[in-house]
């Protein structure tokens, strides 16, 4: 009982500001889920009872129709297709050639090391409206016959990959580079010295390192990818080649839109990057703490 009362006065005491500072979290996290939890509530109702009684109003009915109605009338399979036809290469595209530049400016030194990084990471402060016109005209010229179903450059998912492969890459080269520099050089001289290449250096003995870094940028790229509407709406004409995000345009008739239904639809889009996010958590978590602790 002595070694229970010893504990107990030894605890410290709560304080007023901490108090303060997880009510503030909390209310934070309440209206962070706020729009969140108000999109389920409401695809879970039917239309007919929120137009009556308005989106404020008690439940009388709670089912998964319009998340039924919203997969099925959206042909959501289809353009789930398309966008992993689209995000799985650009992903991995962008992380093999980023990984490239930023293993060439950390780990040899040369004059132009820092401004390659500069060149790469610059083309991630201009805005994609300034150079939309000219993409545009240019994806229209390109002509690839028998490599794009439509024989150009504009039109196809082939389009898409490039073009985020060119704007991501030189914010993973930044942040890559950056995880590579706080690497053992000893790792890399003891290579050289063994008579490793350049390629083995890189491809055996650097990359294995970034496993964390890499999965933190897989997720990003992830997400960002496959929530882009800009480039699909304006580089791709076909219905059926566009991206998920553009096929909750399918729920909108030319008169009338079932807000629920739309609702339903969004929450449906929204489950692959959840799924991304929850299975590289810990490599997510870990590759954005690396670093804290160093002084």
């Amino acid at each position: 009982m002595s070694t229970v009362s010893a504990l107990a006065k030894q605890r410290t005491p709560i304080r007023p500001a901490r108090v303060l500072l997880h009510t503030f979290l909390a209310l934070t996290a309440l209206a962070w889920l706020a729009p969140l939890l108000w999109a389920v509530f409401s695809a879970m109702r039917p239309y007919s009872e929120t137009s009556e009684h308005g989106y404020l109003s008690w439940p009388h009915t709670l089912n998964f129709d319009n998340f039924k109605n919203a997969f099925t009338q959206s042909d959501m399979t289809h353009y789930f297709m398309n966008t992993l036809v689209i995000a799985v290469p650009a992903v991995l595209i962008t992380l093999f050639l980023s990984s490239m530049v930023a293993f060439y400016v950390s780990r040899f030194d040369f004059r132009v090391n820092l401004a390659l990084l500069l060149v790469f990471t610059a083309g991630n402060l201009l805005p994609q409206q300034v150079i939309i016109t000219p993409l545009y005209r240019m994806y229209l010229l390109t002509n690839l016959p028998g490599i794009t179903a439509s024989g150009k450059l504009y039109d196809s998912a082939l389009g898409l990959v490039l073009i985020h492969v060119a704007f991501q890459s030189g914010f993973c080269a930044f942040v890559l580079a950056n995880y590579m520099r706080s690497l053992p050089h000893e790792l890399t001289e003891a290579a050289l010295v063994d008579g490793a290449s350049v390629w083995r250096l890189y491809w055996q003995i650097t990359l294995p390192l970034c496993k964390p870094a890499m999965a933190a940028l897989a997720t990003l790229l992830s997400i960002w990818i496959y929530n882009d509407f800009f480039w699909a709406l304006v580089l791709i004409s076909t219905g059926e080649n566009m991206p998920i995000t553009s096929a909750l345009n399918n729920l909108s008739g030319q008169y009338f839109t079932d807000p629920n239904l739309v609702a339903a639809g969004s929450l449906l889009t929204a489950i692959p990057t959840l799924i991304v996010y929850f299975v590289l958590q810990k490599q997510f978590v870990s590759g954005l703490t690396l670093g804290s602790a160093k002084g």
